[in-house]
């Protein structure tokens, strides 16, 4: 596998945002993620969005981590985000989250960010295990779904 940094905006990254759109989608009976993103959050120092290939070059996996510091979403100053976390249901099982979450974090603490918050949901127990084997604990809710009963936010410091 190649996991390489490349733009929010590629078609790769597309093809696979919209993919786990659909996921959340299901898995929520709903839209899906309505989070406001664009590319320029994940242009580093600020952020970082990585992709994973095949051997035959397909884009797998993604994620990415964006900039945050304290507003009114329940952010702090230091955090770095975790978003769009996904593997293809053909990858899975292959350790790929866990080697974008690992190369995330490092870059996110490289950029001096001082903690990782992510935002996932009751409906997607495989994240909430790879986090919390990964060190995550969770935190008080922020971000845009702080409000849902549905919602999970997870912390791990950087330092």
């Amino acid at each position: 596998m190649n996991i390489q940094p490349t733009p929010f905006d590629h078609p790769d990254a597309v093809k696979l945002n919209d993919a786990v759109q659909l996921e959340y989608a299901a898995r929520y009976d709903d839209e899906g993620d309505v989070t406001p993103l664009d590319s320029a959050m994940f242009v580093p120092p600020h952020g970082l969005y990585l992709l994973a290939y095949d051997d035959q070059g397909h884009p797998v996996a993604t994620g990415g981590w964006r900039t945050q510091n304290t507003n009114d979403a329940g952010y702090a100053d230091g955090d770095a985000e975790l978003k769009r976390m996904y593997v293809i249901p053909e990858a899975r099982g292959l350790g790929l989250a866990r080697r974008i979450l690992t190369a995330l974090e490092s870059d996110a603490r490289a950029a001096g960010r001082t903690r990782m918050v992510l935002e996932t949901g009751v409906a997607q127990p495989e994240a909430i295990s790879l986090y919390t084997s990964s060190g995550y604990e969770p935190c008080v809710k922020f971000g845009h779904y702080r409000d849902y009963p549905t919602s999970r936010c997870f912390a791990k410091p950087l330092a």
